[in-house]
């Protein structure tokens, strides 16, 4: 025999997860009969669902049963006179009680929950969704019309065929008294194996299809809201041309802004939970391609049922989900609309602004000329006193000069002089100004 070495390459460290993904959940062989209990509680944070598992250690300690792993996600144990399965999901996990043994009385009088204790049910974490009872019979049971309407409690019942016709499935799609739904497979002389993936496949297909219809209520009580929304844009729309005044423009606006903000809480709120609802849908259409079911004389089919009223309800929110999309980018665009004119209205006041301060600079610059003019004049005026005074003080008749000719000859030139200095400042005080980083360095 030939000796197979080991791997002794690096492995990728989420090889070994990689290959156990595809065997998380596998199909169990079913004998028949069996009662069956399923229940599926919605969580609304992982601690809930530590605490599912907490739970189920607890009632694995009552019956000295080897509790589950930690990072366990599925689990599936005989205590004896049941078998529990266990899973853990994202959002949820679900609950399966199995006894292997037919129905005493009517098929529903006493059902596999019952064996488990009370006070532990009571315990179970999460919000309950799907609960409901599956009977496997191996044709004990009797199949009449009144049988059916008193073990389904007058509920209309929908029967499918599978397995060419080894198997009949018998369902209402209604909660009964005890608050379980119902559900009965006839087998009549199919595999362990083949009832283990028929009876796991409705489990899911029951389990998704209201895990599915969550999306439903809010999608309802939200399309009102969306309704007025969509009727404030387009009155937005409709004055926006008819605007005068900047504050009507910023009203406007404030109001869009506000509309977006709730829109965007809407969506936030709904994203999450409308692409979990296509998932399931998607799941729920595989678990009935999978079931391969059969018309079943005039009764109405388990697909016929949920395709006729499930699709509806899920179009409902896939338009829902459009409209918030559709009015999302509508607004966006009428946003875009009142900034552009509100940014036009501000650019044109800019300009009316700025053609104003240049004409109050060209008045100021003529009222500074003329002021400079009269400063070149007062200095002169002023200068030719001092120096009247200085002339005074010499002995111009000595010299043979005289002090008035001396006074007229110095006024252009204290003038002159005058005019040049004052020049000078104010080049040099406008070179100053427009060089500000040189004078600083």
């Amino acid at each position: 025999m030939t000796k197979c070495s080991r791997i002794e390459y690096q492995l990728h460290p989420l090889r070994d997860t990689l290959y156990n993904e595809l065997h998380i959940r596998p199909f169990y062989t079913l004998e028949s009969p069996q009662q069956i209990t399923h229940v599926a509680a919605g969580c609304t944070n992982p601690a809930e669902l530590e605490k599912s598992y907490q739970q189920l250690c607890e009632l694995c300690k009552r019956y000295d049963v080897s509790p589950p792993p930690t990072d366990a996600v599925t689990f599936h144990q005989n205590f004896g006179d049941f078998i529990i399965h266990w899973e853990r999901h994202i959002e949820f996990y679900t609950l399966t009680i199995m006894h292997p043994s037919p129905p005493q009385g009517e098929p529903f009088q006493h059902t596999a929950v019952d064996l488990l204790p009370a006070d532990w049910m009571r315990q179970l974490p999460g919000k309950i969704i799907a609960a409901f009872h599956i009977v496997i019979d191996n044709q004990q049971l009797e199949y009449d019309a009144n049988t059916l309407t008193r073990n389904f409690e007058g509920h209309t019942v929908m029967v499918s065929s599978a397995y060419a016709g080894k198997i009949q499935i018998y369902t209402a799609f209604k909660l009964h008294g005890d608050g379980y739904g119902r559900l009965i497979i006839c087998d009549k002389g199919i595999s362990k194996a083949q009832t283990g993936r028929l009876t796991r496949r409705l489990l899911d297909l029951e389990t998704y299809r209201l895990l599915s219809l969550l999306s439903l209520p809010i999608a309802k009580r939200i399309a009102p809201q969306l309704l007025d929304m969509d009727k404030q844009l387009a009155e937005i729309l409709t004055v926006v041309a008819k605007l005068e005044t900047t504050n009507s423009e910023r009203q406007l606006l404030e109001k869009l802004t506000k509309i977006e903000a709730q829109l965007e809480t809407y969506r936030a709120e709904t994203t999450n939970r409308f692409s979990a609802t296509r998932a399931y849908h998607q799941l729920v259409k595989d678990r009935l391609e999978r079931i391969n079911e059969e018309k079943f004389d005039e009764h109405l089919s388990i697909g016929e049922f949920i395709n006729r009223r499930l699709n509806p309800a899920l179009r409902t929110c896939d338009s829902i989900q459009k409209w918030m999309e559709d009015l999302s980018k509508r607004i966006e665009r009428a946003s875009d609309l009142m900034r552009t004119r509100v940014n036009l209205n501000l650019q044109e006041q800019n300009r009316s602004q700025l053609i104003a301060m240049n004409r109050r600079s060209k008045l100021q610059f003529r009222l500074q000329e003329t002021v400079e003019g009269l400063s070149i004049a007062a200095i002169s005026y002023y200068s030719i006193g001092l120096l009247s005074y200085l002339l005074q003080g010499l002995p111009l008749k000595d010299w043979g000069l005289d002090k008035n000719i001396l006074l007229a000859c110095s006024i252009p030139v204290v003038l002159v002089t005058i005019w040049t200095v004052t020049r000078r400042i104010k080049r040099k005080l406008i070179h100053d100004q427009d060089t500000p980083e040189e004078n600083e360095t």
